[in-house]
């Protein structure tokens, strides 16, 4: 399949701004506002729950309370340490919960032979066993970093249609979520799943194939940079794209034992030379077994030696975790700095990471609550902020089938786990001028909308024989002064939203809450729960007013912002 084919049909900016419920509201240009003037120098304002949460939306798909609690008990600076203590893990893998599959329910299929009648509930499955990583993640970076990589090393689960190869694919992002962005480019380009998907495993000497050796540079590292002719796009070259190919000659993927190898016959064992772009390297022809491993590190080592190849994941970094638009304040202040730590630092992310989120920059207050939530950060975030778990127990069929109507949700809000539009990922992260706007539009913000009352609601996020029913009084007994409604708003609002709330949003929502009633009844409705909290006469009104006022939260536009 021609990647740049598919890409120019399904991620323009014309197709985007031909959907007139969209272009009427969308960005013409890059919108303008104050400069943010902050560098990397270290945060040293106050840490407190406005600069906690903050951290806390950017890193995490949505907080808990004891997250949040866990937070302030740091400080700023060990804060960060924590989120970014990515540390082995061990997993159990995705089951199967098909009926109709040659693996038992309730057993992995993931060493199971490929069995190409099943494949796709195979990685419906691996979906769903993805989802709910993200709703039980720890203290940490990990699931944030494994979206992040997913959406930079794209892959696609139906086009790879082996959900065993999408398996490992994904504990390899996960296993570099905050690891070495060069090591991670190596395995990547011999990973079976990237094999199959960019089409490395047709690439022979008789044949070249330049898909692969086109992302990579295009989109998974150095970038294209500004065009100066046709076929010179400042970084590299039409030809270099060529050559590329030409080194990534005689990998294959092995669907027996889910693995890849080199063949020696079928690589191109002479000598590439690339243009003046990258100096005029020439990488030596070789033959052998170790032939394709030895030339690819030299590729590698070549594109990670350009300046520009550490810039180019400082701004999707910035992109994912700050803002989208990266002026030339912030590109000399922040990306140019950042870049330098990250060739200095043999590629390393995590140091990166750490300087970027314990900047006074990171916390500027110009840098908070610009960023629209991704559909995830709202399905998976509203979920776990409403203190909602899968229900289920042990049975994996009802856990899954609830997890696969969150993936679904996800998925109609336009970012579906597992399978971005195409090569280059979600265009929210990288489609100028639009960037995030795209995750909001007629028929997307109706869904969201939807999705967070049912969180609200007494029947809970219901899908089959199942729900999940959050405790409002259980939320609302975890503020500082439940009794008093003005309190009661403060808190919830602070950790809900990430700006403040104006007096007349905050009289809306006192208004839904108490339904025509003065102030003090909502004090003396809480105090007799408070007072005999198994009495349901005693717990309907509050619980009523409580699931108005978080259906009613969970509305305001400012509630989509992170």
């Amino acid at each position: 399949m021609d990647r740049r084919t598919m890409l120019a049909k399904t991620s323009g900016s014309a197709a985007l701004a031909a959907d007139p419920a969209f272009a009427k509201y969308a960005n013409t240009a890059l919108p303008k506002r104050a400069a943010v003037t902050s560098g990397l120098d270290a945060y040293a304002g106050t840490w407190d729950a406005r600069h906690a949460t903050h951290l806390l939306r950017r890193t995490l798909f949505g907080f808990s309370k004891a997250d949040l609690d866990k937070a302030l008990a740091l400080t700023a600076s060990t804060c960060v340490d924590a989120l970014l203590n990515v540390v082995d893990e061990t997993l159990s893998p995705p089951v199967t919960v098909d009926s109709g599959d040659t693996v038992t329910v309730g057993q992995t299929w993931v060493t199971a032979a490929f069995d190409g009648t099943l494949t796709t509930s195979r990685w419906r499955s691996l979906q769903d066993w993805w989802m709910n990583l993200i709703l039980t993640q720890s203290f940490s970076i990990r699931e944030k970093m494994t979206l992040f990589w997913h959406n930079n090393l794209a892959t696609e689960l139906d086009t790879i249609n082996d959900a065993r190869m999408s398996y490992h694919h994904n504990l390899l992002l996960r296993q570099f979520a905050v690891g070495n962005f060069k090591t991670l480019i190596k395995e990547v380009t011999t990973d079976p799943a990237m094999l199959r998907y960019l089409n490395g495993n047709t690439n022979t000497s008789a044949n070249p194939n330049e898909n692969y050796g086109r992302e990579l540079q295009e989109l998974f590292t150095i970038g294209k940079g500004v065009e100066i002719a046709a076929g010179n796009y400042t970084n590299y070259t039409e030809d270099d794209v060529k050559v590329a190919a030409r080194v990534l000659t005689g990998w294959r993927d092995v669907r027996d034992g889910d693995t890849s190898e080199f063949r020696p016959t079928t690589h191109d064992t002479t000598d590439k030379t690339f243009s003046s772009a990258y100096g005029g390297t020439v990488i030596k022809g070789r033959s052998g077994t170790d032939a394709g491993t030895l030339e690819i590190a030299d590729f590698v080592d070549m594109i990670f030696a350009q300046a520009e190849t550490a810039k180019a994941l400082c701004r999707k970094l910035y992109r994912f975790f700050v803002y989208y638009n990266i002026d030339a304040t912030v590109e000399a202040n922040i990306i140019a700095p950042l870049a330098d730590q990250l060739a200095k630092g043999g590629f390393e992310v995590k140091p990166v990471l750490a300087t970027l989120f314990k900047s006074a920059h990171f916390h500027d207050a110009l840098n908070m609550g610009c960023f629209i939530k991704t559909p995830v950060d709202l399905v998976a975030g509203g979920f776990r902020q409403m203190g909602l778990t899968v229900p289920g127990g042990t049975d994996p069929v009802t856990q899954y089938a609830l997890l696969a109507a969150m993936v679904g949700e996800a998925s109609r809000m336009q970012l579906e786990i597992g399978n971005p539009p195409n090569v280059a990922g979600w265009p929210a992260f990288y489609q100028i001028p639009f960037f995030y706007e795209v995750w909001i539009n007629s028929d997307t913000l109706p869904r969201r909308i939807q999705y967070t009352d049912k969180l609200a609601s007494i029947k809970g996020y219901a899908y089959a024989t199942t729900a999940a029913i959050a405790d409002v009084l259980a939320l609302a007994t975890a503020t500082s002064k439940p009794d008093t409604i003005d309190n009661l708003l403060a808190d919830l609002t602070a950790s809900f939203f990430p700006i403040t709330l104006t007096d007349v949003q905050l009289k809306y929502l006192k208004d839904v809450m108490l339904s025509g009633v003065p102030d003090y009844e909502w004090g003396v409705e809480w105090d007799a729960y408070v007072a005999a909290p198994t009495d349901p006469t005693k717990i309907k009104p509050v619980e009523t007013r409580l699931r108005a006022l978080f259906a009613a939260m969970m509305e305001l536009a400012e509630y989509q912002l992170c």
